[in-house]
């Protein structure tokens, strides 16, 4: 629980403050000190009488009420401590910056407990243990620097990692990104990150709360809570990146289904992330980037209505790279012809370009600067935003320049993003801007890409499920006579996928010959036979393609059942198209992963597949068709006829639905899924049950 004792106290006691600078429990008196904190400051120490001008208390027997208790003391300590405070002082909050707990051994899990059982009996909010503290605007309950510029309409930060937030703050500070909130959760015993987006989410005012909250997450406990507050919040006009460490896996386990093989539990945290509409960020720099490019974003604007770019430089060569990674992106930098292109040409020095990027040369003066921009803002209209790069080779200085950008970012209603790349040689000017609560962007690539990362992000899908013709009841019928787990039978899935709504080429499965002689007679050649029972039929010579005659199949048929494993075959209707995959996977506390892509060898050897978190949605599933890299392929290139998009969006969303009420279901594959002409049918598909 987080409450008014934690974030705002009127008294506050560092157990085991010292004079110490150089430990944490002289640091985080000194940072309350010169953060300015307006209540009562309290110091418990045996050995000391004063710590940093304040009177100590030697035990905590002699404090007197306090609303929020600092633990800097060793792990064993903790617990008698916060029993002690919180049924004698009544302390109803605690930041234990104390290591040595669940994270190291047993007998630190059942310390950590102890507490947290204390803070249960007494309603008391409680902040780790092992982390750096807790940062806002009432007081700076942290050990480590840097402390950056704090504003009630900064940015709020939650860490999972206290070393991690310190290096995301070192990064935050140099682009001069500002603060509301920094909350380093630790061990997240009580209160961890989705927690504290509740928090945020159940006592958001859109008038004076951040809009901006930046994420380092190491483990996700609770997914659903997540996802629900965190689209809650961005719905509410918020816009949120996160980190999320730990995605990768030391080896690859046996599966059994090209689902298995690639969907991880870092695809569900990818689909988790694109279903709340959470900008994913993988690095600090990108994530400190994305939090900055967030702060010169108008409130209210959509990331659709960011795509087109004036650039203004007075270096050629960084105006190039700019414009190719915004092209890479699939961002726009139009170019400028015809007036008021010629008048700009003209207020320029003889050389300059105009045609966007818009290169005043490295001559260029502050007044050059500012009617380029003008230019930007009121006579090329095909342009929403202004992307300014303006560093010094050491000949002359900046303050004059950068006082002109610092006003036109106030005056000019297009968004202004400032490259200022000499950090060094430039520094005072640099500092000086940051200092007017600007922000910066030393690398003009590493903008256009955390950009492209933004703008490919989906806002928050819808909550509801799309039952549409989706038969739940006949769905949990078929569940409930499955009686071993494994793999289902054919006729199985055609059943469950006849209850979804998935079409299917028409097939029949048999160990007599006959039967199978008949089908195919029944639906014409040519006809595919594959064997019923090996998982892999590929591998074991299981599929024979082309079939034109009862000879041929008889033939096929007599071979395949001596594979061994085989308990029938399996004789389809031939049909040709583009091969497309659907499949899905159970991840625990996540659901299924749902993923897509091109058949085939693309998904095979590419990997090139999008994930989502079912159920999905139309708009959802639609997304995850046009982040694919083959989107194209899927769109129609080169003369070749595109598939029915439609269809494989709708296929898609019924498979979720259906996923959604069969838990059960642990692995899925689609694969192929044939799209020929208008019809997309499943060709082959496996459904694994684990009950």
């Amino acid at each position: 629980m987080i409450n008014k004792q934690l974030l705002q106290p009127e008294s506050i006691v560092v157990v085991g403050g010292s004079n110490n600078f150089h430990k944490p429990g002289g640091a985080i008196v000194r940072n309350i000190l010169s953060g300015g904190y307006e209540g009562t400051l309290r110091i418990v120490n045996p050995k000391e009488d004063e710590v940093q001008g304040i009177k100590v208390f030697h035990d905590v027997k002699e404090l007197p009420p306090t609303d929020l208790a600092i633990l800097v003391i060793p792990a064993k300590f903790c617990p008698d401590t916060v029993r002690q405070l919180a049924s004698e002082k009544q302390v109803r909050a605690f930041v234990i910056i104390s290591a040595g707990f669940g994270e190291e051994t047993e007998e630190g899990a059942r310390l950590e407990e102890d507490i947290l059982e204390t803070c249960r009996q007494y309603n008391a909010a409680l902040i780790g243990p092992n982390c750096i503290g807790l940062l806002n605007n009432h007081h700076h309950s942290v050990f480590t620097k840097p402390i950056p510029q704090l504003n009630p309409k900064g940015v709020d930060f939650v860490s999972g990692s206290g070393a991690t937030a310190v290096f995301i703050l070192e990064s935050a500070v140099m682009k001069g990104l500002q603060f509301n909130s920094v909350w380093s959760i630790g061990n997240g015993k009580q209160i961890g990150i989705e927690d504290v987006l509740q928090y945020m989410d159940e006592n958001f005012n859109p008038d004076t709360d951040p809009t901006i909250k930046l994420l380092y997450i190491e483990n996700i406990s609770n997914p659903d809570k997540l996802l629900f507050h965190a689209s809650s919040l961005i719905r509410k006009g918020c816009r949120i990146a996160a980190i999320k460490s730990g995605s990768s896996e030391s080896g690859s386990r046996a599966a059994s289904s090209h689902t298995g093989a690639i969907a991880t539990s870092d695809s569900a945290v990818e689909a988790l992330f694109r279903k709340a509409g959470i900008v994913r960020c993988f690095s600090r720099e990108e994530l400190t980037t994305v939090g900055c490019i967030f702060s010169c974003l108008p409130p209210t604007s959509s990331n659709a209505e960011l795509n087109r770019f004036a650039i203004v430089t007075h270096a050629g060569g960084p105006g190039v790279m700019l414009t190719d990674a915004l092209s890479k992106g699939g961002m726009m930098v139009p170019q400028f012809t015809g007036e008021a292109a010629e008048e700009l040409k003209e207020r320029l020095f003889p050389g300059a370009s105009v045609a966007n990027p818009i290169d005043i040369l490295a001559t260029g003066t502050p007044e050059q600067l500012a009617t380029a921009i003008d230019y930007c803002e009121n006579r090329f209209d095909e342009v929403d935003a202004i992307m300014v790069i303006f560093g010094t080779p050491g000949l002359v200085k900046l303050f004059e320049t950068y006082d002109v950008l610092h006003k036109k970012i106030l005056e000019c209603k297009k968004p202004i993003f400032p490259i200022l790349p000499s950090l060094h040689t430039a520094g005072p000017e640099v500092a000086e801007f940051l200092k007017k609560g600007h922000v910066n962007f030393s690398d003009e690539v590493t903008l256009a890409v955390s950009l492209a990362r933004i703008m490919s992000t989906p806002g928050p899908a819808r909550p509801e499920i799309e039952l549409f013709g989706v038969d739940v009841p006949r769905i949990r019928e078929i569940i409930a006579d499955i009686k071993e787990d494994g793999f289902v039978e054919p006729h199985i899935v055609r059943q469950l996928f006849d209850c979804a709504g998935i079409p299917m080429v028409p097939e029949k499965v048999s160990d007599d010959k006959q039967q199978l002689i008949d089908f195919a007679t029944e639906i014409g050649y040519p006809v595919v036979a594959k064997v019923v029972g090996p998982i892999h039929k590929s591998d074991v010579g299981g599929v024979a393609l082309n079939i034109r005659s009862e000879k041929h199949l008889a033939l096929e048929f007599e071979r395949m059942m001596e594979i061994e494993g085989a308990r029938s075959v399996m004789v389809q209707k031939m049909i040709r198209g583009t091969e497309l995959f659907i499949g899905a996977k159970y991840e625990p506390r996540f659901g299924h992963v749902v993923l897509c892509g091109m058949g085939g060898i693309f998904v095979e050897v590419l990997k090139d597949v999008s994930s989502g978190l079912a159920p999905l949605s139309y708009p959802e599933a639609s997304s995850m068709i046009h982040s694919l890299r083959a989107y194209k392929i899927i769109k129609g290139t080169r003369g070749q006829k595109g598939v029915n998009e439609k269809k494989y969006t709708e296929i898609i969303v019924r498979l979720s639905t259906l996923l959604r009420f069969a838990t059960e279901i642990k692995e899925l594959d689609i694969n192929p899924l044939l799209a020929d002409g208008d019809d997309v049918v499943a060709v082959d598909a496996r459904i694994r049950i684990e009950k």
